[in-house]
């Protein structure tokens, strides 16, 4: 048998204290990493003479928001909630659905679209897409690039138990010349 021609070197066998060593220096990488971040995107090409424009705005929190729900005694649950700007004029719009926070039972859902200017101490509703006296419960709830889509559970007749939703509609709601328009989606089927 022919003898290597290198020496058997120690640090060919890894020890349990080189790999906490390496995990450390790797996970010092990454949080050193997460610290660096680009520039905030601007509205103006590098080199032109525009003045670039920055998102400063923040979208309207619905926390605060008089919503036109009764719920008696309960409070009102905002369950979901998701931002962007619907209409165009550079600033978030705030779309929450909310509830009342009932114990039990399948209480309806409302849809509200929220804005806030600079100068108002808090948001205000602009529109509504789901009333909650329409007796419907919003499910697969998403706003992505201008548009909101929701999944609607709601009832073939007043007969049928709250607890039940019987009827599957999608819908999906966008600003056109100045309203939100509702529509179906593409592919979209009713149950």
């Amino acid at each position: 048998m022919q003898q290597s021609a290198v020496p058997e070197l120690a640090h060919t066998h890894t020890s349990p204290i080189q790999w906490v060593a390496t995990a450390t220096a790797v996970a010092g990488v990454v949080a050193f990493s997460s610290l660096l971040q680009p520039d905030p995107a601007t509205a103006a090409q590098p080199g032109s003479d525009a003045k670039p424009v920055h998102a400063t705005a923040a979208a309207p929190d619905p926390s605060g928001v008089d919503f036109p729900i009764e719920c008696g005694p309960a409070k009102v649950l905002v369950q979901k909630k998701a931002s962007g700007d619907l209409d165009g004029d550079g600033r978030p719009e705030t779309v929450a659905v909310v509830r009342c926070d009932a114990g039990s039972g399948t209480p309806p859902n409302g849809v509200y679209v929220l804005t806030q200017a600079r100068d108002e101490p808090k948001p205000r509703i602009v529109a509504t897409l789901v009333d909650p006296k329409d007796r419907l419960s919003v499910t697969d709830f998403a706003l992505s690039d201008g548009v909101v889509t929701a999944t609607l559970l709601g009832y073939s007749s007043s007969d049928v138990p709250s607890c039940c939703p019987d009827v599957k509609d999608l819908a999906k709601w966008q600003w056109k010349n100045g309203a939100f328009v509702r529509s179906t989606p593409s592919g979209a089927q009713s149950v």
